[in-house]
């Protein structure tokens, strides 16, 4: 039997949420462009000062246990081509490279924690920060959130639903990734509520004309596509996130002109959130392949590039000389 979930809000929520990405966006001049930092971003987040952030926003490998791997296509016309498309034309299909990434850890939680340390201390009294996983280690993140950031600095679980792949035959397919939200102070923090963007009643005819126009606030559950393979958004890079669902955290949880911070930056689309929308942003990671798509990403605001070099390693010190033979006695 076919599922009867709750489709029709996802085909609805989906719909309004699906943007196509605008080219050469205006960036206010009083924006510093984006910074990027290549390097361990432990090291990184060291050099950095104490509270010198506003929104920090982190999507960390999910410990898949697997490699992540994409391999961009490009389709072009071609009558023997592999594919066939709209009105019977034929296409062939051209590989243009394959971007991947270990994603496997010993010990998950120890690899994190370090990080979540730094991204408490680097958060501004009115910040907040936000951890973007799945089911696989949610539940031990957010035990070690409530210890390093306080219980009561927890705000929400937000959860990121999409209707998109395969099926499983043996379990309920797994259609959704977990975003937690907690705050430097429970009392004091950024929620811009005027800048929610509305999403569709999927029942207009029962609220009227005018609350059905407005549209409603989203929930703690978004109902939005992934990026689509052949969309323009679209970069290669594994595991690359909606820039539409990014942009709403950006929008309501931090200002125009405030700094924000992603050091697991990926593909950039945190970056290009807060760029497009006029906030300072500085951006970390370690692979060379996610920093030449976020430089050719954000070409239109010229990001600066920092390179933290790792510490050399120590020379190994020199074998100790054998022990001088002791002397005969003298007869």
């Amino acid at each position: 039997m076919n599922d009867p979930g709750p489709e029709p809000e996802a085909r609805s929520d989906a719909d309004a949420e699906s943007v196509e990405v605008a080219e050469a966006p205006v960036v206010p001049a009083s924006v510093p462009a984006p910074k990027i930092y290549l390097g361990d971003n432990l090291a990184v987040l060291a050099t950095l000062p104490d509270a010198s952030f506003d929104l920090i926003y982190i999507d960390p490998p999910f410990n898949t246990g697997r490699a992540q791997r994409r391999t961009p296509i490009e389709i072009v016309r071609d009558d023997a081509g592999d594919r066939t498309g709209f009105s019977g034309r034929r296409y062939r299909t051209i590989k243009l490279g394959a971007r991947e990434y270990a994603d496997a850890f010993d010990d998950y939680l120890e690899f994190l924690w370090p990080r979540l340390e730094q991204a408490h201390r680097l958060l501004g009294p009115r910040g907040s920060f936000f951890l973007h996983l799945d089911y696989r280690e949610v539940h031990y993140a957010k035990v070690a959130l409530d210890q390093i950031f306080g219980r009561a600095c927890f705000m929400n679980e937000i959860v990121w639903a999409y209707d998109y792949g395969a099926r499983s035959r043996s379990r309920w397919s797994t259609k959704h990734d977990n975003i937690l939200w907690y705050v430097r102070d429970p009392n004091h923090y950024t929620f811009e509520y005027d800048a929610i963007d509305r999403i569709p009643y999927m029942a207009p005819g029962l609220v009227g004309p005018e609350k059905a126009a407005r549209g409603k606030t989203p929930t703690d559950t978004w109902w939005s596509t992934i990026v689509s393979p052949t969309g323009k958004e679209k970069t290669g890079y594994p595991t690359q996130k909606p820039l539409k669902v990014i942009e709403r955290i950006v929008r309501v949880h931090s200002r125009p002109g405030e700094r924000l911070l992603d050091f697991f930056a990926g593909s950039g689309t945190f970056g290009e959130a807060a760029t497009r929308l006029g906030r300072e942003v500085v951006l970390v990671d370690h692979n060379p392949e996610a920093i030449e798509v976020m430089q050719r990403r954000l070409a239109f605001a010229s990001p600066s590039l920092v390179t933290l070099q790792p510490e050399p390693e120590p020379e190994p010190l020199p074998e100790p000389l054998p022990p001088l033979p002791t002397p005969l006695p003298t007869p």
